[in-house]
């Protein structure tokens, strides 16, 4: 009976231990899973409009970022709001004080900020002795000196020359034999992966069709793969998050096999990956450097080269402007009569390529403003609480700070903001310069672009080879000539550059001499 007695009184203190750690973990769990850091009494107002427990405002990253910074905006009185992603605060700013917190204190880190909130690049591993961003940087800065374009612009050239031959032989359209048929955003797209891969990879890459088309088809697959719920809950393993590991170990796969290529042979190339490779940079290290480097130079300029001469079919006055301009070189520059337009341009050097083509630089810089959505951020990493301007609010230590692109983009100062407009920016004019930082195209403040003159000079060889070489409109697939009834614009509510998501296509025929 005793006996009996303690088994059953063993068996309640078991249960009462069992339930006692169960309750604890369940709210440890509740807590770390509810629990968000209070923001301090002198942060902007909390804008509350479609927050969620746990997830936090869940809007701004599934299709309305622009028109969610519009809204909170009208209700702050000081052109600053706070609001939550998961746990994370982040405080969006506006005006003239915002931009230059964001744009100029050395207290905030942009690459941090890219990291845990856009999860537009995989996570830069440690280098030993060395902060992989210092190491990207160190890396990038030689291979955008103008030595490494002299080098490489025989190539630059005959890829520019190669693809628009192969659009001159594209099969004719159904609707007017005399007129070929692109989708800008898929041929132009492909050109400028070319020639980024020719500038920061591999000439393996960029000289064999099916391997440029297949690690093309690993990227974009890559970008697609992004996984917004990894920001909101960095410890959840995703599919999408899964995907983007295997598409980026199916690109390293690729590197890789070059590389030990050319150990096994003996051989050098004459590249960007060799560059990298004589550097010590290991296999993580290049891999993670070509996806860095590669998203820097290819969404954007693959998605403006498209744009660019799209607006020009919208826009006699700026088509004709350019296209007297690229004429206007090649006949300075033409030193034979039996020489073609191609041919000039493909004897142009570096110097004349950067210099005499100023109005295709500022057709490209009103293009980058049409087509910089979304927002951006930088991380107060300062240990601090930062003041921002002298409205009596702070930006917290290890928050967030967004600044939405419309509102230097699109800012007051720029006149009839909604028409694309190159004149804009000549001499004289020069909207872009009437506030501090008031155009950020090529990034501002601590924060310059380091591909800026690749990107111009990529810019400049595709408009000036199919300005040059072809005439060109708005039409259908099939080739009919199509006249929209609006414009053709980027969605400012997006995260970043994306092709339309209709198709959108160029006929087009060659000029003659």
């Amino acid at each position: 009976m005793a006996t009996n007695l303690w088994a059953v009184m063993q068996r309640q203190e078991w249960s009462t231990t069992v339930w006692v750690l169960l309750l604890t973990t369940i709210a440890t769990l509740s807590y770390r899973v509810f629990w968000r850091p209070a923001l301090p009494k002198n942060a902007p107002v909390w804008y509350r409009k479609g927050d969620w427990p746990i997830i936090g405002t869940l809007e701004f990253y599934y299709g309305r970022r622009a028109d969610f910074f519009r809204d909170a905006l009208k209700e702050s009185k000081t052109g600053n709001f706070s609001f939550y992603i998961g746990k994370k605060q982040i405080i969006g700013t506006s005006g003239s004080q915002g931009r230059k917190l964001f744009f100029e204190s050395k207290d905030l880190n942009f690459p941090q900020a890219f990291a845990e909130l856009l999860t537009g690049q995989p996570q830069a591993p440690k280098s030993s002795g060395d902060d992989f961003t210092q190491t990207f940087t160190k890396a990038l800065i030689p291979l955008m000196k103008k030595e490494n374009f002299v080098k490489n612009l025989d190539l630059l050239t005959g890829d520019t020359r190669a693809a628009c031959d192969a659009l001159a032989a594209a099969p004719p359209s159904v609707a007017d034999p005399k007129w070929r048929v692109t989708d800008p955003f898929e041929s132009f797209y492909d050109i400028v992966y070319q020639l980024t891969m020719r500038t920061v990879g591999a000439n393996d890459i960029a000289e064999d069709p099916k391997l440029l088309r297949y690690t093309l088809d690993l990227f974009n697959w890559f970008e697609k793969s992004d996984s917004f719920a990894k920001v909101h809950f960095p410890w959840l393993p995703t599919l999408n998050h899964a995907l983007r590991m295997y598409y980026g170990a199916k690109l390293a796969f690729v590197f890789r096999d070059i590389i030990e290529r050319r150990k096994k042979t003996g051989t050098k190339g004459n590249d960007a990956l060799q560059f990298l490779i004589d550097r010590g940079l290991g296999l993580q290290d290049i891999v993670v450097f070509e996806i860095g480097a590669l998203f820097a130079g290819q969404l954007n300029s693959g998605i403006n080269a498209a744009y660019l001469q799209v607006f020009l079919t919208q826009s006699p006055e700026w088509m004709a402007r350019l296209r007297a301009e690229v004429d206007a070189v090649i006949l300075r520059r033409r030193t034979s009569l039996s020489q073609s337009r191609a041919d000039v341009l493909g004897a142009l050097t570096i110097e004349e390529w950067e210099g005499e083509f100023p109005l295709i630089d500022l057709a490209l810089r009103e293009t980058i403003r049409f087509c910089l959505p979304g927002v951006t951020f930088r991380k107060n990493t300062s240990g601090r609480d930062l003041p921002i301007g002298d409205s009596g609010e702070v930006l917290p230590n290890g928050a967030f700070i967004a600044y939405p692109v419309e509102d230097i983009m699109f800012g007051d100062w720029y006149t009839d903001k909604n028409t694309w407009n190159p004149g804009r920016y000549l001499e004289g004019v020069e909207e872009d310069r009437k506030v501090p930082h008031g155009y950020m195209g090529w990034g501002s403040g601590r924060h310059p672009c380091l591909g800026m003159r690749f990107a111009k000079l990529e810019m400049a060889l595709i408009t000036a080879y199919f300005v040059g070489l072809f005439d060109f409109e708005l039409s259908d697939m099939d080739g009919n000539s199509v006249v929209p009834d609006k414009p053709i614009l980027m969605d400012r509510n997006l995260h970043s550059a994306r092709k339309p998501a209709k198709n959108v296509y160029l006929r087009y025929k060659p000029r003659s001499d």
